[in-house]
């Protein structure tokens, strides 16, 4: 696909995607690098960009530049958007009770704390993300899994090879502590995802280096 047919595959796919108001958001392509530009009016329509971006064939990298510019209408003060915050995490029962630390500055949520798995610190950036007047969320939790083990490279073999969706022998996995780092070529960016899901999914697991290509 040449870059011309590939800038116009992801302009369609963004107004095509009824979340997003794609009327100020530009795209460029060279060489499979997409980059867009120009600015949405809430976070959640610049996330749901990028992930309409990386649903077109083609697309081997995302550049994202798309700016968040609240209609002064709709602005919010730091302080109501950290008590929203609280409160929806509070809430959520996939994040555990007081794990959590909320700190807003123009906009901008950063989380901090220390939860058991990667998709308890998914979750809080999520509910997160959906509350109005915020421009960006810096997810800085950390994990400290509960549960510890010694053969975290088997395991994430194991799993890789039970995903129909994975070619797992096209992927080079190689475990230090709890950091993993994994390499090599996938045909899209939802096997890209469904690799490194399988790897969070995995006991032991502290961090992920995914720097797997898409072909």
């Amino acid at each position: 696909m040449n870059d011309q047919t590939l800038r116009k595959s992801v302009l369609d796919e963004l107004q095509f995607e009824p979340s997003i108001d794609a009327n100020d958001i530009g795209v460029t392509a060279e060489n499979g690098v997409v980059t867009l530009t120009g600015h949405v009016t809430s976070y959640m329509q610049k996330i749901a960009a990028e992930r309409a971006a990386w649903r077109v064939k083609g697309v081997k990298a995302i550049a994202q530049e798309i700016e968040v510019r609240l209609p002064t209408d709709k602005k919010v003060r730091d302080d109501e958007i950290a008590q929203r915050a609280l409160n929806v995490l509070e809430w959520d029962t996939l994040v555990p009770r007081d794990a959590i630390h909320v700190k807003v500055t123009g906009g901008w949520v950063t989380l901090s704390g220390q939860v058991d798995w990667n998709y308890q610190r998914s979750a809080a950036e999520y509910e997160v993300r959906k509350l109005s007047g915020v421009i960006g969320v810096v997810n800085s939790i950390i994990l400290s899994p509960a549960v510890q083990t010694s053969n975290v490279h088997q395991r994430i073999v194991d799993a890789l090879k039970r995903h129909a969706e994975i070619e797992a022998n096209r992927i080079q996995i190689d475990v230090t502590g709890g950091t993993v780092k994994i390499e090599g070529e996938v045909d899209d960016w939802d096997e890209r995802r469904a690799i490194e899901r399988a790897i969070w999914a995995t006991p032991g697991v502290k961090s992920v280096d995914n720097r797997v290509r898409i072909s």
